[in-house]
């Protein structure tokens, strides 16, 4: 049986990883580099590398400031919007509950210390960008003293290995717009409400409001309870007030919302 361990370190990571970081700053040194190559030879070029290398630079201060705004060092802007999925679960504790796309477990040991009767099972395909991985999730949960009500599975998000209406409750966060394997997101969340029990809940946040993946909120909506789904609402949530402006950007918060309801 899995016991709680206070020695082991918690590590729930950062929506902003090393990996990008390093590849901005890496990047911002080769050109940097290019850049004093050719004031030499073309200086033309030179202006250009130059603007380019600003360009990375700057990504890179940006991206360092918005990790420490995430981290529990920062504003901990990372576990209060995981707060905001918790807000809207309509759930009396006892069932099972799967969170899609679980990083190293924050929102799914949340959810097993919410509800200390339910099951949680996370899926994640922990490859990328991103430093999480499912050694992590088990580590992070017998910490958290959760170990024995938590699993967790390689999955994509895109094909979930489970039957049809296998959970209570399904929920996802700042997830689905990076599922490689799905060109059109919403038939993830599609796959999300297909495990779902018939009058489960669901509750997931992502960049719904960016219509490059999602197109109009309204259509998305119309799309959603076409597939049979007994109640959806929106919640517009990057305007809540604890994120702050530098996080507010398209591709970070800027464009997130929550869509709920009952299936």
């Amino acid at each position: 049986m899995k016991t709680r361990n206070d020695n082991n370190a918690l590590n729930y990571g950062n929506w902003v990883s090393n990996k990008l970081i390093a590849a901005n700053v890496i990047m911002s040194l080769i050109l940097m580099l290019i850049t004093i190559l050719f004031f030499f030879i073309y200086m033309v070029l030179g202006i250009i590398f130059l603007i380019l290398f600003g360009l990375f630079f700057l990504l890179s201060i940006y991206f360092i400031y918005a990790r420490y705004l995430f981290s529990p060092a920062g504003k901990n802007i990372q576990a209060k919007v995981y707060d905001l999925v918790l807000n809207y679960i309509d759930f009396n504790g006892q069932g099972s509950v799967i969170d899609i796309g679980c990083g190293n477990a924050p929102l799914a040991i949340k959810l097993a210390k919410k509800f200390p009767e339910a099951k949680i099972t996370g899926i994640d395909n922990w490859s990328g960008l991103w430093d999480y991985t499912k050694d992590a999730c088990e580590k992070n949960a017998v910490t958290e003293g959760v170990g024995e009500r938590t699993t967790f599975l390689k999955a994509s998000a895109a094909r979930l290995p489970f039957r049809d209406e296998s959970f209570d409750v399904a929920v996802s966060n700042f997830v689905f717009h990076e599922v490689r394997d799905a060109k059109d997101k919403k038939q993830v969340i599609k796959e999300a409400l297909r495990v779902v029990k018939k009058g489960g809940a669901f509750v997931f946040q992502d960049l719904f409001l960016l219509k490059t993946y999602y197109g109009n909120i309204d259509g998305l909506i119309t799309a959603i309870e076409s597939w049979g789904v007994g109640k959806v609402n929106f919640i517009n949530t990057s305007k809540v007030d604890f994120i702050p402006i530098a996080l507010k950007l398209p591709f970070m918060t800027g464009k997130i919302g929550i869509i709920h309801g009952i299936k």
